[in-house]
């Protein structure tokens, strides 16, 4: 049984803008929490679509590599207004917090002693909490029985005989080819989207996105700016199951060949859970701080583009084709297997860099407990828990 495709009267880029950015500088707690910001703002009291309309979007831009939350604001505004309409949403969701964290960057490292010092400790701290509560949340979720725990704790393995974005890839596959042999998914329940992408549309977009994965690391050594993109694109093509997984695979592009270091990495991924927006924004704190160039302003946009890109591709490339993947049950396999691959790459990355970069000794672990517990059992908004974690880096840092 399908639903019929939303009839909305159509709406102007510039009030798409309006409203994503009202939704931009309000909407904390990450991807999950955004969709529920969208349902209230755009399905509940604006009426943009139907909640039909809006389930089957939510379940494609989770289905598919890229940020969930960015993919559904795109296409609600791509729905809502075209293509001018898909740009506003992505600009007005994106750029608060990409602004945020760039200016984050550039001045983090003019701020010396002991109480600046103490907070960057704090967010590193604050970020072995954030990670172990989504690695909690996802395994409870994406594996919920053994044989797809097994396949979490196979890709660890992996990962520790083959670590970097090589093992990331191979665990993201044999767990793919892993679900298909359980063969579990089953179709989805029917319903159809009405949005203005045709079939054309979609191929062109699948073989940029195509094109771009295979030609870029071609190219990468004709330049620092191309292995830039080479880098973030790559990354922001393989993250499944959510923002936080572009952690271990972002880790291994730019700290991997020293173009950032640990240190500064977790203390950006720990700013980027206090800011509102996507996660993916965290792109634009790293490439600010790249060395050598490209960093600075030109660096984040160039991070932050290349990140996004790729999952914005993809979404174009699927919703023509939505309705008739969703019912091959095999694809839903292939899917829940690499996800549950996901979990492990997560919970390999907890470990290392995010734990043995940020806690030193037991004072440490205790911050990170408490972190952890506040995010968990206490439901503290994650903003809130990163401003108390810096607090505590500060105090710590001040009891010597």
């Amino acid at each position: 049984m399908t639903t019929a495709p939303d009839s909305r009267s159509a709406g102007t880029p510039s009030e798409v803008f309006r409203t994503f950015l009202k939704l931009g500088l309000t909407s904390f707690g990450g991807p999950i929490a955004h969709l529920g910001y969208f349902r209230d703002e755009l399905v509940t009291r604006r009426r943009w679509l139907s909640e039909q309309g809006y389930a089957d979007l939510v379940a494609l831009c989770q289905f598919l590599p890229g940020p969930a939350s960015s993919q559904v604001g795109f296409a609600l505004g791509l729905m809502r207004a075209g293509w001018g309409g898909a740009a506003a949403a992505f600009l007005a969701f994106t750029l608060p917090s990409a602004l945020i964290l760039t200016v984050f960057a550039l001045t983090a490292a003019s701020v010396g002693g002991p109480v600046a010092g103490g907070a960057l400790d704090g967010l590193k701290i604050v970020a072995v909490a954030i990670v172990a509560q989504a690695v909690w949340g996802m395994a409870r979720s994406l594996c919920p029985d053994r044989e797809r725990g097994s396949i979490a704790v196979a890709a660890v393995v992996l990962l520790a005989v083959l670590p970097g974005a090589v093992g990331m890839v191979g665990a993201i596959a044999a767990g793919a080819l892993a679900g298909l042999a359980l063969g579990r998914g089953t179709a989805s329940a029917g319903g159809r989207l009405s949005v203005p992408v045709t079939r054309r549309q979609g191929g062109i977009a699948l073989s940029v996105f195509a094109a771009l994965l295979l030609s870029l690391p071609l190219v990468a050594g004709l330049g620092q700016g191309l292995a830039v993109i080479d880098s973030f694109y790559r990354a922001g093509s393989l993250v499944f199951g959510g923002g936080h997984v572009v952690l271990p695979l972002l880790e291994a592009e730019v700290v991997g060949p020293g173009w950032v270091t640990p240190d500064q990495f977790l203390a950006g991924y720990g700013a980027a859970q206090a800011v509102p927006g996507p996660l993916f924004t965290f792109a634009a704190y790293l490439g600010a701080v790249l060395e050598p160039w490209p960093n600075g302003v030109l660096g984040a946009t160039i991070a932050l583009l290349a990140l996004f890109l790729p999952g914005l591709l993809l979404l174009v490339a699927a919703l023509p084709f939505w309705d008739r993947f969703r019912t091959m049950p095999r694809a839903q396999s292939a899917m829940q297997g690499a996800n549950a691959a996901v979990v492990g790459i997560l919970g390999a990355a907890l470990y290392d860099p995010v734990f043995t970069a940020a806690i030193g000794d037991m004072r440490d672990l205790a911050l990170a407990l408490a972190c952890f517990v506040a995010l968990v059992a206490w439901k503290v908004a994650p903003w809130m828990v990163v401003l108390a974690g810096a607090a505590g880096g500060v105090a710590l840092q001040l009891m010597g």
